[in-house]
């Protein structure tokens, strides 16, 4: 068996080091311009959109309000996150960018049910959006035409009450969809 001198391996061992670290001072420089930038500085949304007018969301759905209850959290999603100015249906204001948004679809499917009754005893509701933001000049800043949210609810035995937890489910739906799309429209990447 032929010995190494042990110089020879503390020589590898500081070689293996520095070279290790040099790899991890790359990958943590790196990672330091991976994604975290200011809130409301997409890539893709020019410095110039200061202005978005957002205007109700339309409807193929014969959902009661849904379009406006999305539209609501959209805003309210927007003027918690961003610094952008919002406005809606002023027409005195000229915005720099529109974000139009239409309801395609939206469907109840029972998801669970109770042995002993036989009842459906949770529900889950889907929304499928087209969502488009489109600069005053007419560039499309963002896009997404099937945008589509989820949430389950729990049902009542009380048929009066089955209406009211829908609206519920769908005001939380639609908090949840707009932190979704608002994120997705700020960080994503054309």
């Amino acid at each position: 068996m032929t010995q190494i001198p042990f110089g020879n391996d503390n020589k590898r061992d500081k070689s293996r080091a520095r070279a290790l670290a040099a790899i991890l001072s790359v990958g943590l420089v790196s990672l330091t311009g991976c994604g975290y930038h200011q809130v409301g500085a997409a890539t893709h949304i020019p410095a110039t959109v200061r202005v978005l007018d957002v205007p109700i969301f339309a409807s193929k759905v014969q959902a009661y309000k849904t379009e406006t209850v999305f539209t609501s959290a959209v805003v309210r999603e927007l003027n918690t996150r961003t610094r952008y100015q919002i406005v809606s249906g002023n027409e005195k204001t000229v915005a720099d960018a529109t974000l139009r948004g239409t309801i395609l679809a939206e469907t109840i499917a029972p998801l669970t049910y109770d042995a002993t009754s036989g009842q459906t005893s949770s529900y889950l509701v889907s929304v499928t959006t087209k969502v488009q933001l489109v600069a005053h000049d007419g560039t499309l800043l963002y896009s997404n035409d099937a945008f589509a949210w989820r949430q389950q609810y729990q049902s009542t035995q009380d048929l009066s009450g089955f209406v009211q937890e829908d609206s519920v489910a769908v005001r939380r739906m639609a908090h949840d969809f707009a932190a979704a799309l608002v994120s997705d429209m700020l960080e994503s990447f054309r």
